[in-house]
């Protein structure tokens, strides 16, 4: 029974791109140092011609036939090409999604409080899908939730898009916000603010209770029918 490895020694990824003496092959489509086509010509050739100007001879596109070479100083070209990709990665928005549960019958104290979680989530960039969760009997009356999800998406007109419309899934009703374009161009730090100030201080104090839905305040009860 081999003995199993405490350590993962595999070696780290190798630079695959060939250049200079690592190019096999007989002909290259040689590029200048300033962009001009130079046209097919031997690989030694080529090669003498990037020494020539203390440059690389690197292999651009090797599934050419012939590939495709071109003289640059390649040191300078991968830092280029790593400066390029965290530029990328910093400009890239990551999208999350919250979401806040709801009851049919909802108290007015409880609505304005997760109320404000949205305006915050959504404040954040955040998309957030609104869940109205039903209980027994409540399923006869689906259309107290749809009136719920409408009012809040007419309440968060200015700072919310309406992504999916309310639907049923289940026992629960669905609706999914986004951000709109005010808030991705400019943000919403005012929203913030009056969302910080409209909540209680026992919200303040435990912020994390809500912002996944799986701890909700004390909601009122329906009607037993």
């Amino acid at each position: 029974m081999p003995v199993p490895r405490r350590f993962d020694r595999q070696p780290p990824e190798r630079d695959t791109t060939r250049i200079n003496e690592r190019i096999r092959v007989p002909e290259v489509r040689l590029i200048d140092d300033n962009g001009d086509q130079v046209g097919i010509m031997r690989t030694q050739d080529a090669l003498a011609r990037a020494q020539e100007k203390d440059l690389d001879l690197v292999e651009v596109a090797p599934e050419a036939k012939p590939p495709v070479c071109r003289i640059l100083d390649y040191s300078k070209y991968k830092y280029e090409q790593v400066q390029k990709q965290k530029a990328a990665r910093k400009h890239q928005q990551q999208i999350n999604i919250r979401e806040i549960k709801f009851r049919p019958k909802i108290a007015q104290h409880d609505y304005d409080t997760k109320k404000g979680h949205v305006i915050r989530f959504l404040s954040g960039k955040d998309k957030v899908k609104v869940t109205i969760m039903f209980r027994g009997r409540e399923m006869a009356h689906p259309e107290r939730g749809e009136m719920l999800l409408n009012r809040l998406a007419d309440e968060l007109g200015e700072l919310a898009i309406v992504e999916q419309r309310p639907q049923q899934d289940g026992r629960n009703m669905v609706m999914m916000l986004g951000p709109s374009k005010t808030l991705v161009e400019d943000g919403a730090p005012a929203a913030e603010a009056e969302t910080e100030e409209k909540a209680p201080e026992q919200q303040r104090r435990a912020p994390q209770q809500h912002e996944t839905g799986s701890a909700l305040p004390a909601e009122i009860e329906p009607d037993k029918i």
